[in-house]
């Protein structure tokens, strides 16, 4: 039964999440729907060396493409969103420190993500009871560092 149905990208008129309709690709020239974020998707930060994979754990239940989408509370750094390499924001207290001690000289250190919960951009859409996150949310680093999604983890198929 369609309640049962994971979230398909390659339906031609909606795609589902429980039963409830999530996103419809729409027709040539409509407005579409942002992809939802997935266990799997690389993430960039704007003061980070190198992207990061986020492990999407809060709603494991909901599927999609067969990966466990991201909500919200997905935020964790750490456990959900693991180090971007190295910093380089000085709002950082080790880079400013480092930078510091360098006469100056900017010295990026480990980074280990201060986040809060992703920025949700359409959060009429819920799994596990809060707002999925799709490929335009954001997320702050207390750091300063601003986390974007790089590659949603999940593809657009369209079927003719």
């Amino acid at each position: 039964s369609d309640a049962n149905r994971s979230i398909s990208t390659n339906w031609r008129k909606s795609c589902w999440i429980r039963g409830r309709i999530a996103a419809c690709p729409g027709k040539k020239g409509e407005e579409r729907m942002s992809l939802f974020v997935t266990s799997g998707a690389n993430l960039m930060c704007t003061f980070g060396t190198a992207p990061a994979t986020l492990v999407a754990t809060n709603a494991a239940s909901v599927l999609v493409g067969g990966k466990p989408v991201a909500n919200i509370a997905d935020a964790s750094g750490g456990s959900n969103i693991p180090t971007f390499g190295m910093c380089n924001s000085l709002a950082n207290p080790a880079v400013a420190a480092a930078t510091a001690a360098a006469l100056g000289v900017l010295t990026p250190q480990p980074c280990i993500p201060q986040t809060g919960a992703w920025i949700p951009t359409s959060p009429t859409v819920l799994a596990a009871g809060k707002p999925c996150v799709t490929q335009d949310c954001t997320c702050m680093c207390m750091y300063a560092g601003s986390i974007s999604v790089a590659n949603p983890g999940q593809v657009m198929v369209s079927s003719k």
